[in-house]
Order: C-alpha cells, then sequence, then structure tokens
C-alpha cells in the first residue's frame, strides 16, 4: 500500500557543493551598482562574457537610475512642426529634419497638440479633403524625473515611441524617443549615415568632396585639408569641427544649412540630438567654381 503522505521533494534541487555555500558565505554578491559593474569587468576578463555583452548589461544597470531628463533633446533643439504653416513649408521641414515623427504646436511652441507621423503626410496628397488636425495622434507627456525603465516599458505598452517631457512647473523641456532610451543600452543606433569607425571620419566622395563627422577633432581637419582652424577665434578653443562650426553659426547648425570658413564650405548633411553627424566638405574655390 502505498504512502497517503509520501515526502515532498524540493522543486529544485540545491547542487552546490559545501565548499561553493563556504565561498558564497564568507564573499556575498556585490551590493552596490559599482560593484556589480565591476564584476561584470572581471567576468569578461575571464572570458565568461563577451565585451559587447557586458557593455550591454552595463546599459542596463546604468540606465535603472537615469531619468527621461538625463537623455533627453532639450525643447530648444526639438523639431516642431506649426500647424498653420503652408503645406510646402512642412514638407520641406520633414524632408530637411529626417524624422519619422514630429510635435505639432499650435500658436506658441509649448502648445504641442499633437504628433504627426511623416508617412501621414502622403495620405493628404492622395485625399486633399484631409487637413492635419485629422492626422495627428494624441501627444504623450512624461515628467523630466520619469525613470528610463518605466519609460521603456510604457513605450512598449502604448506604441507611442515619442513622449514630450516636461519640467516641474509644467513646460516643455524637450522630448524623448524609443532610440534615445535603447541606446542607453545597445549604444549608438546606426542609421543610413553612419559609417564602420575602421572607415575613418574623413572620407572621400565621387564628385571630389568629402564626408567629414561633426566630431572630427580640428587638428586632423587641419591636416586632411592643409588649413588652419585654430586662429578662426583666437578667444576660443575647440576641440572639434561641429564645435567651431556651430559656435560660428551662432545656433545648432540644420541639415541643408551651409557655412564657409578658413577656404572650406560645410554643407550640413545629418544631424541628430542637437548636434552635426556629418558635414559635406568642398573647398571654396571647387565650390565657386
Amino acid at each position: 500500500m502505498s504512502d497517503p503522505h509520501p515526502a515532498r521533494t524540493p522543486d529544485k534541487e540545491d547542487k552546490r557543493t559545501f565548499l561553493r555555500k563556504l565561498a558564497e558565505f564568507l564573499h556575498p554578491g556585490p551590493d552596490s551598482t559599482a560593484e556589480l559593474i565591476e564584476t561584470l569587468a572581471e567576468a569578461e576578463d575571464n572570458n565568461i562574457i563577451g565585451a559587447e555583452s557586458r557593455v550591454m548589461l552595463e546599459g542596463v544597470i546604468r540606465m535603472a537610475d537615469m531619468t527621461a531628463g538625463d537623455v533627453m533633446v532639450a525643447a530648444t533643439r526639438m523639431d516642431l512642426l506649426d500647424i498653420q504653416a503652408p503645406m510646402d513649408e512642412l514638407i520641406n521641414t520633414v524632408i530637411d529634419t529626417a524624422h519619422s515623427r514630429f510635435p505639432v504646436f499650435e500658436g506658441e511652441r509649448e502648445n504641442v497638440i499633437g504628433i504627426l507621423m511623416a508617412k501621414d503626410l502622403l495620405k493628404l496628397r492622395r485625399a486633399p479633403e484631409l487637413n492635419i488636425r485629422a492626422l495627428l495622434r494624441p501627444a504623450v507627456f512624461v515628467p523630466e524625473t520619469k525613470g528610463l525603465n518605466d519609460l521603456l516599458r510604457d513605450f512598449r505598452g502604448n506604441r507611442n515611441h515619442l513622449a514630450i517631457v516636461i519640467d516641474e512647473f509644467g513646460r516643455v523641456a524637450g522630448l524623448i524617443t524609443i532610440e534615445d532610451v535603447l541606446e542607453q543600452i545597445v549604444g549608438e543606433i546606426e542609421d543610413e549615415f553612419d559609417i564602420a569607425e575602421d572607415e575613418g571620419d574623413i572620407f572621400a566622395l565621387a564628385d571630389r568632396t568629402y564626408r567629414v563627422s561633426g566630431d572630427t577633432p580640428l587638428e586632423r581637419v587641419n591636416d586632411a585639408f592643409s588649413v588652419s582652424l585654430n586662429g578662426v577665434d583666437p578667444d576660443q578653443h575647440f576641440d572639434t569641427i561641429g564645435g567651431l562650426i556651430a559656435h560660428q553659426m551662432g545656433h545648432v547648425p540644420k541639415r541643408g544649412e551651409r557655412y564657409s570658413v578658413g577656404g572650406l564650405d560645410f554643407l550640413v548633411l545629418h544631424t541628430k540630438g542637437g548636434a552635426v553627424k556629418w558635414f559635406k566638405v568642398s573647398p571654396i574655390a571647387d565650390v565657386d567654381g
């Protein structure tokens, strides 16, 4: 006859040895973020995890302490659409900035009334009787103090991949996208303008012009083009060509803008996060010719 009350077997047998249990008792796991990150570095050194895995895990750990205000695009750098602007102006803005989503305001820039998907503008071409207001999607507003972990969960749940960040007074402080959050984990997400690091930050194009990344050191630009841009503003020191051009223009450059300095013509090809990603550079003599 079988035992009506058989002994319960544990759900999972603890297979750790006595020495392993003793070692874990004497040397408990990390109790701070810094120690945990140090442990990940040791794991990489011991070939337990790869370098990319370590970087991603560190990103996840660090992100736990970050907020929307830490990674947002500031309000002064936001590309917005005015709902009262002519259609041609709106389309030009969409093309020049190359974003897929745009906050739309009415009256003042602070008055964001919705989000416009760039692809929805195509509907106006097919159905002119529609108006932009009918195409707007609700804007999502989050406080600067919103944790990135919570924000990522919201993005995944509501399928709104852009949020307007507001400060403690209810004013627009900036915007943040799901890409901004994910980049804290996986690093910068490349787009069609990005090239591999080993291809360099200055390279020649077929039309005898050059593509130059905005974070190229100024000295490298001087050497590559046999110019001297260090003395353009003796009272200021610039590490990168993007910093110099932005200072000379007096504002954050936008795609399509052009500026000439030191015998070179700089055309802004692409911007991201309020900074120039790529310039197209030509000697001024070639431009004039």
